[in-house]
């Protein structure tokens, strides 16, 4: 090559370089847009808006939140997956979205963890066993015994038939060995009135639905889901205490669309995180049972593909089929 023409080569290569590189320090050039795909009031939602201020502050520009609802989280997260990748439309998701309706619905319309760019892990939900204080149970043993020695008389309540407290339940009725009724309603909440009235006698919940009634006596708290004891309550144990290997970790996850560049991902990772570790908003969110990660974009994307690999296998083997949900 000629000595004038790679000078000339290397000179344009330069530019670009630099016009990149500016590009990307003049990020976030205008608002940013989170989209949750779920109704307003839920703890995605309430993380979103308490995590928008700060990162407001923080990169300089407004931050909406948007919440875009229907399909079991598939039109919000959707909406994300066919967004340009340049950092100015997140999705606050959730493990259901893009871990388990693969498993759940006929049709998916993307795939949960090759069609976005994971950014951050923002919390895990305390997820909670709870039951009727009519059953003759104080421990997650004397609960599996009984269940034993009366098989079938134990209706569980969910969600719906595919929701994640239906999933939690029929697993555990599975792993240890019990026969319990499933009984499906239309949403969280009548899931709830039901169990504290005694209709149903056996839930599992987010802690966001459930503690306000422990407090009160009308449900006894049994266990927590996850693989280790939360911070939150450190004196409740796991059900994998009395069932081992059983773990229902539902966690919340900030994405982007697939292709965002790797340093605009970093970036937006440590952005979230230091809101995240601010004492205002873990003090918000431990109010509501909700306990705050601090992990990196690679960590965070190990999750998310490990969890997309392990859910649809375990809703195949409880029996939970997309014509169920």
């Amino acid at each position: 090559m000629p000595l004038a023409t790679r000078r000339t080569v290397l000179s344009a290569a330069a530019a670009l370089t630099a016009s990149a590189a500016r590009a990307q320090e003049r990020y976030p050039s205008r608002p940013v847009q989170i989209i949750v795909p779920w109704a307003p009031g839920g703890s995605t939602d309430i993380l979103a808006r308490t995590l928008a201020e700060p990162l407001r502050l923080s990169l300089g520009q407004p931050v909406l939140v948007e919440n875009r609802s229907g399909a079991s989280g598939n039109i919000g997260s959707l909406a994300v997956a066919r967004a340009a990748p340049d950092g100015h439309t997140l999705l606050f998701g959730s493990m259901s979205t893009h871990a388990m309706n693969e498993a759940l619905l006929k049709e998916m319309p993307f795939h949960g963890a090759n069609d976005f760019s994971p950014i951050a892990l923002l919390a895990y939900v305390l997820n909670t066993v709870v039951i009727h204080p009519s059953v003759p149970a104080n421990t997650m043993a004397e609960f599996v015994a009984y269940c034993r020695a009366n098989p079938g008389k134990v209706a569980y309540a969910s969600a719906g038939a595919g929701s994640t407290n239906h999933i939690c339940a029929a697993m555990l009725a599975r792993m240890a060995g019990i026969e319990m009724v499933h009984v499906p309603y239309r949403g969280g909440a009548p899931a709830v009135l039901d169990t504290v009235s005694g209709q149903t006698q056996m839930l599992v919940s987010a802690g966001t639905q459930t503690l306000e009634h422990v407090r009160a006596g009308r449900l006894r708290l049994l266990a927590v889901t996850e693989g280790r004891r939360s911070t939150l309550l450190p004196d409740v144990p796991t059900v994998a205490e009395t069932i081992p290997g059983y773990e229902m970790a539902v966690w919340y996850g900030a994405m982007g669309p697939r292709g965002m560049a790797l340093d605009l991902v970093t970036r937006l990772n440590g952005e979230i995180n230091r809101a995240l570790a601010l004492p205002a908003v873990r003090d918000r969110m431990s109010a509501i049972g909700v306990e705050v990660a601090n992990m990196s974009a690679a960590e965070f994307a190990a999750v998310l593909r490990d969890d997309a690999q392990k859910w649809p296998g375990v809703i195949r083997d409880i029996g939970i089929t997309p014509a169920d949900a």
